[in-house]
C-alpha cells in the first residue's frame, strides 16, 4: 500500500489516479500533514481491528482541498480545519451528515532552551511557520504573533513551509532557529517547547468528511466510524490533540 505518501501539489494527479485502483475493502485517505504520524497509528489499529485497509496521502490542507475539487481520487478527507471541509460540502464534494470534528490541535514554539522568552525578545535570525494561506496551523501561528504584538517586528524573520511538517523540518535541519508547529509533532522528540495559550489564536478544529467519491466505499465509512470510537480517540489524545470526552 502507499504508506505515508506525500503529495505537495496537484502535479501528477492523473498519474495517482491511474496507479491506485478502487476497491471496496480499501480506501484512500487524504490527511493533513500535521496528522500523518497519528494517522499512521490509527491506520495500523484500524487494519488490525477490521477486515478493511486504507492508504494515507498527505499534504497541506490547502493543497489537498485543491486536489479534491480538481477530481483527486480520495474517499475521505481529514482536514486540519473546518472551513475547507464546509466548503467541500457546500460545493457538493461531500456526503451529507458525515462532517465531524475528530481532533483539536494546539500550537507550540520550539527550537531553543527558552522558546517563550526568545520569541518575545526576538533575539533570533529566523522563525519557521507554515504558510498561513495553505495550512491552518500556519494561520494559527500568524494569529498568535499578531495577538502577542510580535508579527510586525518578526515578519522579516519568517520562513514559510508549505505545511506544518515542513516548518518543523526547517528547525530540525538548522535552517531556522525557532519554529511554531503542532504540539503533536513534539511527542516523538526531546524538544523543549512552549504551548501558546489558545486565547492568542483561533481554535484549530480538524474536521473529517466522507467525500462523494467514497460514498459507496465501505472501508471509508468504517474508518470514519472508527475515529469516533474510544480506542481511536485514545490514540488521538495521546498524540497531543484535544478530543471529545471518551
Amino acid at each position: 500500500m502507499l504508506k505515508g505518501l506525500y503529495i505537495w501539489g496537484v502535479i501528477g494527479l492523473l498519474g495517482l489516479t491511474a496507479c491506485i485502483a478502487q476497491n471496496d475493502s480499501s480506501a484512500r485517505i487524504a490527511v493533513a500533514t500535521n496528522f500523518l504520524e497519528t494517522g499512521q497509528k490509527l491506520e495500523a489499529a484500524f487494519e488490525a481491528d477490521t477486515d478493511y485497509e486504507i492508504d494515507l496521502v498527505s499534504g497541506s490542507t490547502g493543497q489537498l482541498y485543491t486536489q479534491i475539487i480538481n477530481g483527486a481520487p480520495y474517499d475521505v478527507f481529514l482536514s486540519a480545519d473546518t472551513a475547507r471541509v464546509t466548503k467541500l460540502m457546500e460545493g457538493g464534494h461531500g456526503v451529507k451528515g458525515t462532517q465531524f470534528t475528530y481532533a483539536e490541535g494546539q500550537i507550540v514554539v520550539f527550537g531553543s532552551q527558552s522558546p517563550e522568552a526568545d520569541l518575545k525578545r526576538g533575539n533570533f535570525k529566523s522563525l519557521a511557520i507554515a504558510n498561513p494561506d495553505l495550512a491552518p496551523y500556519g494561520l494559527a501561528a500568524k494569529q498568535a504573533l499578531m495577538s502577542l504584538d510580535l508579527y510586525k517586528a518578526l515578519a522579516p524573520k519568517l520562513i514559510y513551509g508549505q505545511n506544518v511538517g515542513q516548518a518543523y523540518g526547517f528547525v530540525a535541519t538548522g535552517n531556522a532557529e525557532l519554529g511554531i508547529a503542532a504540539l503533536s509533532q513534539m511527542n516523538q522528540t526531546a524538544d523543549i517547547f512552549w504551548t501558546i495559550p489558545q486565547r492568542y489564536h483561533g481554535g484549530v478544529f480538524q474536521d473529517g468528511l466522507l467525500l462523494s467519491s467514497g460514498s459507496d466505499n465501505k472501508s471509508a465509512s468504517a474508518f470514519l466510524n472508527y475515529l469516533k470510537m474510544p480506542k481511536a480517540k485514545g490514540i488521538i489524545k495521546a498524540a497531543g490533540y484535544k478530543v471529545d470526552p471518551l
